[in-house]
């Protein structure tokens, strides 16, 4: 249950610190006095978004901190370890810092957490129910969550969910396939030409930078005789060359052991000198005598590189290996066109797989919604008629729909509130005093399992009065058996109903008007509930009716 709440520094509140307590709470205040600030600052720790405005001191941030009683909530306990959020097996604290610049901070037991993770532990612990959430009423998502809740589908949905999102899954990948090999096959011809024109060139790796070297020398083959016969003139001209130089120099040496120290090795060196210098003499030599200025092999060189040159111009790439990759992906891409059929039939097959599944769960999800469809009409018109709708009769229709994320179902709550009246859809038929009373009576319907510490109802019982007050403080009474309930009222009829009551006003001092919040001694509550039945001036009268509505808690 919620046990205490904090809020500092938030639009009109400068400080406010209230316990609450088990059972039925009522908060009560004259209209502008501030509840609904109370419940916007709440809401901050139900994930809603943050407003800088609502800092009203600059030089401080707003906090709003909640304490929730937990004990006995394995639920909540196993999020939080999971989430590696601290916990503690008594208490739940929930927190959320605003700074004027901005900034906002979520912390859930002093652990910070994003807003998502703040707003999942809330989910766990408390439900807000605002006036505006009773069009949810009319809403199919609502109608089909209700039932669901009732007959107990959260596991089922989780697994049917994990089955259709794999059929979603499976039907992308078939589409996806399918969409590639119908465009291959638009472009199969024209493929199927590119792949020719490039195995007519039989490419080798590394061809045309060797085709490119072998131009180059065929173009310059003059001068590179030229050097070559220069180079081999310089080492073997008798007389001149090196070779005879080096043969020189050691006739030379042969008649000066006597000067020559021996450790020198002159001669060796120069005949060592004298075989390498021939060597090379030899493979210049060599290289000369291959190389041929024959014409013909320049043009086929030249025409080979032509053709290179246009195929890489039109592939839009640099070089011979480019386009061998090139053919060996458009290869690659008709191998598997010719095996699509084949691979398309396979995703086809694991598609229909997939939907069999998701089909399973969502039958026997759906089944136990139209069990839980025919006993909630029933519940649902035996709980609301006293509720001043005697002639009130209740149908939940579930139909057939397509698959989707929530199942193979649609729910539509249907309602007549008159004799001889045919069944219409809730949205359509219900005023809106009927829409509080229904929504009152399925929150008491479900409330036990809810699984929710606490409920806050805002005003849910606008558009009603007398009797039918009396009834719905009486039903939130209930209610607060199997969970703390609080209700922000102007009937005194609710109000009179709880266990304890808080009233919202205001307060001036010398600069500015704050909200502040109060628990209320009996004697006060006589003289507020007094109030609410005689307006301003309270008389004998009032204070009578006052002490009979508390008699009846």
């Amino acid at each position: 249950m919620l046990e205490s709440l904090h809020i500092s520094n938030y639009a009109l509140i400068d400080l406010i610190d209230i316990k609450f307590y088990p059972g039925f709470n009522v908060i009560t205040g004259e209209t502008g006095a501030g509840k609904s600030i109370i419940l916007g600052a709440l809401s901050l720790l139900l994930g809603s978004r943050a407003d800088t405005r609502v800092v009203t001191n600059p030089d401080a941030k707003s906090v709003i901190e909640a304490v929730f009683t937990v004990d006995d909530y394995p639920m909540l306990k196993d999020f939080c370890l999971r989430e590696d959020i601290e916990w503690d097996d008594d208490r739940c604290i929930l927190r959320r810092e605003i700074s004027p610049a901005g900034r906002s901070r979520a912390f859930v037991n002093d652990s910070p957490v994003p807003l998502t993770k703040l707003r999942e532990v809330s989910l766990h612990l408390i439900d807000i129910h605002s006036q505006h959430q009773n069009q949810l009423l009319a809403t199919p998502e609502f109608q089909l969550d209700v039932i669901d809740t009732l007959a107990g589908n959260g596991l089922k949905l989780k697994e049917y969910q994990t089955r259709y999102n794999a059929l979603r899954e499976a039907v992308k990948r078939y589409k996806i396939k399918k969409t590639q090999i119908e465009r291959s096959r638009e472009d199969e011809e024209y493929t199927r030409f590119q792949l020719e024109q490039l195995d007519e060139l039989n490419l080798l790796p590394g061809e045309q930078a060797e085709l490119e070297r072998e131009r180059d020398v065929l173009t310059n083959m003059a001068a590179i005789k030229n050097s070559l016969s220069r180079a081999c003139s310089a080492l073997e001209a008798d007389n001149s060359g090196a070779l005879f130089m080096v043969d020189s120099a050691a006739e030379a040496c042969e008649g000066l052991e006597d000067v020559l120290d021996g450790s020198d090795n002159i001669p060796e060196r120069l005949e060592s000198v004298r075989i390498e210098l021939a060597d090379i003499a030899s493979t210049l030599s060599g290289i000369d005598e291959g190389l041929s200025a024959d014409p013909s092999s320049l043009s086929a060189i030249e025409e080979r590189l032509g053709a290179i040159y246009s195929l890489c111009h039109k592939h839009r790439v640099e070089n011979s290996d480019a386009l061998i990759e090139i053919r060996d992906a458009l290869r690659a891409k008709l191998n598997s066109l010719d095996n699509s059929d084949m691979e398309l039939e396979e995703l086809q097959k694991d598609a229909r797989r997939a939907k069999a599944l998701a089909k399973e769960t969502a039958m026997e999800i759906s089944k136990a919604r139209q069990e839980e469809a025919t006993r909630f009409g029933v519940h649902l018109t035996e709980v609301a008629m006293p509720l001043g709708m005697k002639n009130l009769r209740c149908e939940i229709v579930v139909s057939r729909a397509d698959m989707g994320p929530t199942g193979i179902d649609s729910v539509e709550f249907q309602v007549a509130f008159n004799k001889n009246q045919s069944l219409m859809p809730v949205g359509a038929t219900a005023s809106g005093g009927e829409i509080s009373r229904l929504m009152l009576s399925i929150k008491s319907i479900i409330a036990s399992r809810m699984q929710l510490p606490s409920i806050i109802f805002d005003e849910i019982d606008t558009g009603v009065s007398g009797d039918v007050a009396n009834r719905m403080g009486s039903m939130m009474r209930d209610i607060s058996d199997s969970i703390q309930v609080t209700a922000i009222t102007h009937l005194p009829q609710v109000a009179s109903k709880g266990a304890h009551q808080y009233r919202v006003y205001k307060e001036d001092d010398d600069s500015s008007t704050h909200t502040r919040i109060a628990l209320l001694s009996e004697e006060e509550r006589l003289q507020s509930i007094a109030a609410m039945l005689g307006g301003s001036e309270i008389d004998e009268a009032a204070l009578a009716a006052a002490k009979s509505l508390l008699s009846q808690r």
